[in-house]
């Protein structure tokens, strides 16, 4: 048997906001989800400094991406970006440093927990509930901050 390496893996698990799937293969994401490859996914981090080291981020928004919980910030680069908090989904992400993080379902439809199970690669239990509230996503940029939900 073929030992698969991490970051191809997809993972189902309980993120923060949600029960979801995480990879670092965005391609693997694309093909089980059904998704348009031009879709961006929030990549979930697990610290500011990896944040820095994948993005550039304005000095002035940089303890607010920091001590923010559940909160995606779409950079001047276009790309979004969450930095984890939640111990559960830290776990995991610790071990990545970073992944892209979307919703266990097929693009458009509801969640159906015996699919997603079968779909991924690894299950990270407990899986918990899907009922959680979204993350809050602003969008940044060098001088002003603007929450579009």
């Amino acid at each position: 048997m073929v030992k698969k390496k991490l970051v191809d893996l997809v993972f189902l698990t309980q993120t923060d906001t949600t029960i979801g799937f995480v990879s670092q293969n965005r391609q693997k994401l694309d093909a089980i989800k059904k998704r348009p490859a031009h879709k961006y996914y929030i990549k979930a981090v697990d610290s500011l400094s990896t944040l820095k080291r994948l993005d550039r981020v304005p000095t002035k928004h940089k303890n607010r991406i920091r001590r923010a919980i559940k909160s995606t910030f779409i950079l001047p680069s276009g790309y979004s970006y969450r930095v984890i908090k939640d111990m559960h989904h830290l776990e995991l992400i610790s071990k990545l440093k970073w992944a892209y993080t979307t919703s266990a379902n097929l693009s458009g439809e509801g969640y159906d927990e015996k699919w997603a199970r079968n779909i991924a690669d690894n299950t990270i239990e407990p899986l918990g509930q899907n009922d959680n509230a979204p993350s809050e996503i602003y969008i940044i940029n060098n001088k002003t901050i603007k929450k579009l939900r």
